[in-house]
């Protein structure tokens, strides 16, 4: 059976990020100043799942994200499912229990997710320096958000 060993606490989480990604940047009208939640809800499933089943997930995430910002969609959908796969397979490198790796797991997440936007939705002026400069420091925001993420799931489960 396959949702036999679902843990049904982490698809709660997974559902709460993604509806809060949207309600922030979307329905409050943040954008970019609120953190990354579909990156982190893909990258803290990635650490309970297979990397196939992660990478999936990202698919879908991608698309998702794509049908409610259309000019981001084959990019971050492409992203999302690179970015599941190697997370899924960092499951197996590393313990969850270490915050230092937490912390550079959804930091280098971030940065390298942006990293990919960058190469695949083509340079625009700025973007350089963007990535560079403003892609650290939303990735220094996402893993701090991630962290709480995790922290509440583990306290609540």
């Amino acid at each position: 059976m396959m949702f036999r060993d679902l843990q049904w606490g982490l698809v709660v989480l997974v559902a709460v990020l993604v509806a809060l990604h949207f309600v922030l940047r979307i329905g409050y009208g943040l954008g970019e100043l609120a953190p990354d939640l579909l990156l982190l809800s893909l990258l803290v499933t990635a650490r309970f799942v297979k990397p196939g089943t992660a990478a999936g997930i990202g698919l879908f995430l991608g698309f998702l994200e794509g049908a409610m910002l259309p000019m981001t969609m084959g990019v971050s959908a492409v992203a999302l499912v690179i970015l599941g796969y190697v997370g899924g397979r960092t499951r197996k490198w590393f313990s969850d229990d270490n915050v230092v790796f937490l912390a550079l797991y959804f930091f280098l997440g971030k940065w390298v997710y942006d990293g990919i936007l960058f190469l695949f939705a083509g340079a625009r002026p700025g973007m350089a320096a963007d990535l560079l400069v403003i892609s650290p420091l939303a990735s220094i925001y996402a893993a701090i958000a991630g962290l709480l993420a995790l922290f509440v799931y583990r306290k609540l489960s």
